[in-house]
């Protein structure tokens, strides 16, 4: 990959952040009652993100040659992981659903960290994920203690 390569995708990377951090902001000025709504979006964001995350493991493993069968169903069963684990965290309370979603993210990355070795994708691009994946689950935390904070 080239240098636009890694501006590209660090600035696609930070647009996404964008409605974390814009739901934390908003649940922290707006009424109570409208808060709890941006609450549910940065979870139902969070699903989406993670389901993108997940999906990666997908396309890296269709276009290796050299994976073994187990490797490649790993891989494949991965990338449904994310997703189903955070949609099973709107199963519970805002406190819980963001706990079990700030892990899946963390667990994603400590997984994925170890895939892309396997495929040799570029440092800065796990770098790129690491401050992602910091920055997502430092909005939820602060989501969380915001509406915390105000509800009671």
């Amino acid at each position: 990959m080239n240098t636009l390569d890694k501006q590209f995708a660090t600035r696609l990377g930070i647009a996404a952040l964008s409605p974390f951090v814009l739901l934390m902001l908003l649940c922290s000025i707006v009424p109570l009652e409208v808060a709890e709504f941006f609450v549910s979006a940065q979870l139902v964001y969070g699903i989406a993100i993670l389901g993108f995350v997940g999906g990666l493991h997908w396309g890296l493993s269709f276009i290796s040659k050299e994976r073994s069968v187990e490797d490649l169903k790993r891989d494949l069963l991965w990338g449904v992981v994310p997703t189903i684990v955070a949609w099973f965290s709107m199963a519970y309370i805002s406190g819980a659903a963001f706990l079990v979603q700030m892990a899946a993210f963390i667990f994603s990355y400590q997984y994925d960290k170890r895939m892309y070795q396997r495929f040799d994708i570029p440092s800065w691009f796990v770098e790129l994920r690491f401050r992602l994946t910091s920055v997502v689950v430092a909005t939820q935390i602060l989501m969380f203690v915001i509406f915390t904070v105000r509800s009671h």
